[in-house]
């Protein structure tokens, strides 16, 4: 949000205002941009943004729209881990190798008046810390309140190339696509994850590249 990276834009809302809702929230995970300098959110930051609050200057994390109303936010903070790793990024038409250090994570969840309770995240990049993160997002969701544990989904970017981790503790994965890189997908590292759905309840719509993401979306329509 409000970082050079992406044009100073207010992403979330602007995501908002073309489905023409006001219900969506931005939580940073780091202020600043993960590329230069950045420090950990404090307690003086405001944690939730939303339509009702006002905005923020530059950060970096993660959001949610929906159109139907929420009754309420929620946030769960993710620490990083204290060890980077080596990642390849493409300068002047060939990969380089930097070493990358991980920051600040956190999950942001909504409970919506149709009875849903929906938590976006994104997890670390370093192998098995993702995973340490996601068990705890799914212990987490078990507390928010929501009465009916069929109807908690876990979503985003969990950094986790195999599903059968990602399904752990009795979790179901409702769509199968590889969606990384989008360009030439090789692993599917975002998931919709349920505790009580089956993949047969879902219809999943296979999505296209629309040019504005490394990752493929993913789409699915809960019967």
């Amino acid at each position: 949000m409000l970082l050079e990276r992406s044009g100073m834009a207010n992403q979330v809302k602007d995501f908002a205002d073309a489905l023409a809702t006001n219900h969506w929230a931005f939580a940073p995970a780091l202020m600043g941009s993960p590329d230069e300098d950045w420090r950990n959110p404090r307690d003086g930051d405001q944690l939730i943004v939303t339509s009702k609050t006002q905005s923020i200057a530059g950060a970096y994390g993660i959001g949610l729209v929906s159109k139907i109303p929420v009754i309420s936010w929620h946030r769960l903070e993710l620490k990083g881990s204290p060890v980077g790793i080596p990642m390849a990024f493409p300068v002047d038409g060939k990969m380089k190798r930097f070493y990358v250090r991980d920051h600040p994570r956190c999950a942001l969840a909504a409970v919506l008046d149709n009875g849903w309770l929906i938590i976006n995240t994104h997890l670390s990049f370093v192998p098995g810390f993702s995973l340490m993160q996601l068990i705890k997002i799914k212990k987490w969701a078990n507390t928010l309140p929501i009465k009916d544990k069929k109807k908690i989904i876990i979503m985003g970017d969990l950094n986790i190339p195999m599903g059968i981790f990602a399904r752990g503790f009795g979790w179901n994965s409702l769509a199968t696509q590889k969606t990384f890189p989008s360009w030439a997908p090789r692993v599917q590292i975002d998931y919709f994850l349920s505790q009580k759905v089956a993949s047969e309840d879902v219809l999943h719509f296979p999505s296209t590249f629309p040019g504005i993401s490394d990752h493929m979306p993913l789409t699915i329509e809960i019967d």
